[in-house]
């Protein structure tokens, strides 16, 4: 398989080219040839014209690559090795929806030819790739996983908006389904990675591994969040807390804020899933979603307090939120935790606009039914800082003045704003 994608005698595959697929398709389009396949032919229609619909990637990025764009699913028989990288969200009850990543199996089971090789990059639960995907290339393909095609799995460790830990700098972890595959695939994946290669034991320990990256961080800081909850109670700064703290070199670096996107505010609720269903409640998991999932809704009652004891009455308030991607420096608003600021501000009634230098106005709308303004108009009571976009970085006390009301209020989530403001009333997580 190697030697044959080597000199270009057959295709290499990715399916789903978004913030994780169309990146890696790039990188391997350098080196061998590539059919990139995504069900969305108006997505594929930019990446054609080298845009990537994302806006992670510049068109510098699309040039000397061998790849075809395309949204036919025949095209994908050309292709001997396919990469799943298609999303794997979580229902409104908090449950993995496997809809997307099963529907992908069953494109390419449709299409797998003997000798194939299919490699998961989708985050999933313990056993998911074996237990629920196999059966499915199986049911469409008629073949036998280990004898007629081989499987395995190599988590994604992309992190959106981040220009340092770029792809090919991220240490991979690969596996198989038998020592055979288990060594073509991280071959396969040493053409593009110069951090290397990790070669697990097996495919639910990779599974395993990417789960409890995000899992991890989920915990750490929900246990922040919690903290700056009683310290918010104690009239203590959070940050000023954790400044001192970090002084001791074994002191781990975490910090309060809101938790959303597709990944740490997701991939804990896999792992809860898998444990429920193999009788263990787990308790730690579950507590630190919980606390994180709350923080939205905490800091929009906290501003209606503070508007409160401004002497003003929320429902003749005026808030402006800055900022409504899911982290700063992207233009991603999936499962942003902003949006539960802003519902619990209107559920007090008050009148809130929101801005964002990169989100798209029409998602936002289509996602959320929020209405995204250009830019701040007139006074306002409280202005919150929600997202720390490299474009807010720079304000200070003098952007804010014309903006607020008298005794104005700023929120500021992320601290950015810390030491900055005399003038107003000040809070931060």
């Amino acid at each position: 398989m190697y030697n044959k994608l080597l000199n270009k005698e057959t295709s290499l595959s990715l399916i789903g080219l978004g913030y994780v697929g169309l990146p890696i398709a790039l990188e391997f389009a350098k080196k061998i040839k590539v059919v990139g396949f995504d069900i969305k032919p108006d997505r594929v229609s930019l990446m054609k014209k080298g845009i990537d619909p994302s806006n992670e990637l510049s068109p510098e990025d699309f040039k000397n690559t061998d790849i075809l764009f395309t949204s036919d699913p025949q095209d994908l028989k050309m292709a001997s090795f396919h990469i799943i990288a298609v999303p794997t969200p979580t229902n409104i009850y908090n449950l993995p929806d496997l809809t997307p990543v099963l529907k992908a199996s069953e494109t390419v089971g449709k299409i797998l030819k003997k000798g194939d090789y299919v490699v998961y990059e989708s985050t999933v639960y313990p056993g998911c790739t074996e237990e629920d995907c196999v059966p499915v290339l199986e049911r469409f393909s008629g073949l036998r996983c280990g004898t007629d095609f081989k499987v395995g799995f190599s988590p994604e460790r992309i992190n959106p908006g981040d220009k340092d830990h770029t792809l090919t700098k991220i240490v991979k972890v690969t596996s198989g389904c038998d020592a055979e595959s288990a060594e073509n695939i991280a071959r396969v994946y040493e053409l593009i990675i110069e951090a290397g290669v990790h070669r697990a034991s097996s495919i639910k320990v990779a599974e395993s591994a990417k789960i409890i990256e995000n899992t991890q961080r989920d915990i750490n800081i929900a246990f922040m969040n919690e903290l700056s909850i009683i310290f918010n109670r104690l009239g203590v700064n959070t940050y000023e807390v954790l400044e001192a703290a970090g002084t001791k070199w074994n002191f781990l670096k975490f910090y309060p804020g809101l938790v959303g996107g597709h990944c740490i505010g997701v991939d804990p609720y896999y792992l809860s899933y898998k444990a429920k269903a193999l009788g263990y409640h787990p308790h730690m998991i579950d507590s630190g979603r919980f606390t994180n999932d709350s923080m939205g809704r905490y800091i929009g009652k906290t501003t209606v307090k503070k508007i409160i004891a401004s002497g003003k009455n929320p429902t003749h308030s005026r808030v402006l939120v800055m900022g409504i991607t899911f982290k700063e420096n992207v233009t991603d608003i999936r499962n942003s935790k902003v949006v539960d600021v802003i519902r619990e501000l209107t559920d007090f009634s008050v009148s809130v606009d929101v801005i964002d230098p990169g989100a798209s106005a029409h998602e936002v709308k289509e996602e959320y039914g929020l209405e995204l303004k250009e830019k701040p108009a007139g006074k306002y009571d409280a202005i919150i800082l929600a997202v720390s976009h490299k474009e807010y970085l720079g304000l200070g006390e003098e952007f804010f003045n014309p903006l607020l009301n008298s005794d104005g209020i700023i929120i500021d989530v992320k601290g950015t704003l810390r030491g900055k403001i005399k003038k107003h009333i000040y809070w931060s997580l």
